[in-house]
C-alpha cells in the first residue's frame, strides 16, 4: 500500500520534529519533508510532490494565508492548518477554511509539545481525511480589510422574502469536514424572514464564536453562537458552541436552546446526533434537516429518526461535498428526502418552505 506523503511547514523547529515524529509512527503516511517557511515549502512541494501538507498560520518571510490563497490559485491540494487557541488564531484559521484548507487542528499557546503530541491521533486523522478530500482551486479574494484592519463584509445577497409561516418550523444542519464554507453557502442565500436555523458544526472551543460573527456579517439572518436557555426565533441561525453539546427543547409555546456538557456522541462534541434526536423529538413534521459535507456517520440515524417522525430532508450531493463521509451514511440510513448540489440546497429549502407558507398562523 502507497503512504500518504506529508510535508510539514512550521517556522518552530521543535513543532516540525514532533509532527514528523508523529507522522512516521503511522504505517500509512510518511513525512517526506518539513520546511521552517513557506519559500522552502513551496520548493519542496514542487520537487516532492506530497499528497497532503501541515501549514502553520504565522511564518516568516510570508504570511500562511498569503502562501496558501497562491497555492490555492496555482496547485490546488489538501491542506491541513496548525493553528493558535486564541481569538486571532480562529479568525485566520476561518479565513484558511474559506481560501480551501480541508481543515485545521488547535494547538495550545503554552505547553506546545505535550499539546501537539496529545493531538496526535487528530492530527493523523485529519490528515488522512485530507488526501481523500475533493480540492477545488480557490475562490476570488474577499473584499479588502475595512479601516480598523477587520475584514469588510461582503453584502448579503438579494433573497426574496418567504411568506407568513408558522414559526412552529426550524431548519437543521449537520455539518463537519469542509462544513464552514458549506453551511455559509447555505445561510448567505436564506431571507431574513426564514425560520430559526440551529447548527452543529464539528469545531473545537474557541472558534465557534468567531465563525458566527462571520457568519453574521455575511448573512440576512442574524447568526450567533447558541446560549442555553435562550429562544429560538425565526431569522436568527444559532450554532452549537465548540465542546458542547446543542439540542432543542419546549419550554411552553416556545423553543429553547439547550446546551450542555457531557461524552462526546460519534466521537465528537457538538454531535449531530445530539440536536438532530432533539429534532425528531421535539419539533417533528415541523423540522426540515440538512445534512452537508463531512467525515463520519455522526447525524445519520438521527436524521432517519427526523423523517420517521415527518421531516423533509435534503442532503449534500458527493460532488460538492469536500468529504461525503457524513451524507453519503445519511442517504444509506434512508434518511435523504433530496440528494442536490450545495448550490440547489438553499433554492429548494426556500421553495419547500413557501409551499407551505399560510397553512399556519405564526405563534406570538
Amino acid at each position: 500500500m502507497s503512504k500518504t506523503k506529508v510535508v510539514v511547514v512550521d517556522d518552530s523547529a521543535l513543532v516540525r520534529s514532533i509532527l514528523t515524529e508523529i507522522i512516521n509512527r503511522q504505517p500509512d503516511m510518511q513525512c517526506i519533508g518539513a520546511a521552517a517557511d513557506p519559500l522552502a515549502a513551496r520548493e519542496m512541494i514542487r520537487t516532492l510532490n506530497p499528497d497532503v501538507i501541515t501549514l502553520d498560520v504565522e511564518m516568516p518571510k510570508m504570511d500562511g494565508l498569503d502562501f496558501l490563497s497562491r497555492l490555492m490559485r496555482l496547485r490546488p491540494m489538501p491542506v491541513v492548518m496548525v493553528s493558535t487557541l486564541t481569538e486571532r488564531g480562529a479568525e485566520v484559521t476561518l479565513k484558511a477554511l474559506e481560501l480551501g484548507a480541508v481543515d485545521f487542528v488547535a494547538k495550545p499557546k503554552i505547553g506546545v509539545a505535550d499539546g501537539i503530541r496529545g493531538l496526535a491521533q487528530d492530527i493523523t486523522d485529519k490528515i488522512r481525511i485530507a488526501s481523500k478530500a475533493h480540492i477545488r482551486r480557490a475562490p476570488a479574494p474577499t473584499p479588502a480589510p475595512a479601516a480598523g484592519g477587520a475584514p469588510a463584509p461582503a453584502k448579503p445577497v438579494s433573497v426574496a422574502s418567504i411568506g407568513r409561516l408558522s414559526t412552529e418550523k426550524i431548519i437543521f444542519i449537520g455539518a463537519s469536514t469542509g462544513g464552514t464554507e458549506a453551511t455559509k453557502d447555505v445561510l448567505v442565500n436564506l431571507p431574513a424572514d426564514c425560520p430559526a436555523v440551529v447548527i452543529t458544526q464539528h469545531m473545537p472551543p474557541g472558534f465557534t464564536k468567531s465563525y458566527a460573527a462571520r457568519l453574521d456579517g455575511l448573512c440576512k439572518i442574524r447568526v450567533k453562537e447558541a446560549q442555553d436557555g435562550e429562544r429560538i426565533l425565526p431569522g436568527h441561525g444559532y450554532i452549537a458552541p465548540g465542546g458542547m453539546h446543542l439540542s432543542v427543547e419546549r419550554s411552553g409555546a416556545n423553543y429553547i436552546a439547550r446546551v450542555q456538557d457531557g461524552e462526546p456522541v460519534n466521537r465528537h462534541k457538538p454531535s449531530v446526533e445530539v440536536l438532530f434526536n432533539s429534532a425528531a423529538r421535539v419539533v417533528g413534521p415541523n423540522a426540515l434537516g440538512i445534512m452537508l459535507t463531512g467525515m463520519g456517520a455522526d447525524g445519520a440515524k438521527a436524521m432517519k429518526g427526523m423523517k420517521d417522525a415527518g421531516s423533509y430532508n435534503l442532503v449534500q450531493d458527493e460532488a460538492s461535498c469536500v468529504v461525503f463521509g457524513m451524507p453519503r451514511e445519511a442517504i444509506a440510513a434512508g434518511a435523504a428526502d433530496e440528494v442536490l448540489p450545495l448550490s440547489q440546497i438553499a433554492p429548494r429549502l426556500i421553495e419547500r418552505l413557501r409551499s407551505t407558507a399560510g397553512m399556519s398562523l405564526n405563534r406570538v
